[in-house]
């Protein structure tokens, strides 16, 4: 009989070169920028400072920090509507790293950004683990180009 594990991997590798879907629009406030320099220590004028900003920037309003779009990325992943038969019997997800991550554009205070994925590969682990490898691409509202593109690696754990 097989195990969890070697069921999600069938249909994960069935699922291989698709997309997953498309999440929920979620607003990058002031707010978020400024709590999210305090917790980094980085108080670059362009992510906190609209009045400099204004004067010296290019883009004339604050922007995130990449690192916050980044990590922003389990929220966002969170209301993409995923194929339930994945996760039959999975105990948890560990969040592995990322392969390639690039700052395409960058993310304007105010704007609305959502998530879109694709499965890249599955790759068994051993005992009860896949890893997932996931192409993920952070779309910015209104914008032809996205404000990030990483290749996100998540050990699946089954029971």
């Amino acid at each position: 009989m097989a195990t969890n594990a070697e069921k999600a991997l069938e249909v994960i590798q069935g699922k291989v070169g698709q997309e997953e879907g498309t999440g929920d629009w979620f607003e990058v406030t002031q707010d978020r920028i400024n709590g999210f320099a305090d917790n980094t220590e980085d108080h670059q004028f362009i992510h906190v400072d609209p009045d400099k900003c204004a004067e010296m920037s290019p883009w004339k309003v604050p922007i995130a920090h990449g690192f916050l779009t980044l990590s922003m990325l389990t929220h966002l992943d969170a209301s993409i509507k995923k194929d339930s038969s994945m996760f039959e019997g999975i105990l948890m997800g560990v969040n592995y790293g990322f392969d390639k991550v690039r700052f395409v554009s960058p993310v304007t205070v105010g704007s609305k950004i959502r998530a879109r994925s694709e499965i890249v590969s599955a790759t068994p682990k051993g005992g009860n683990t896949i890893q997932l490898k996931r192409k993920m691409t952070v779309e910015i509202d209104g914008q032809d180009k996205p404000a990030c593109v990483a290749e996100w690696l998540t050990n699946l754990v089954y029971g």
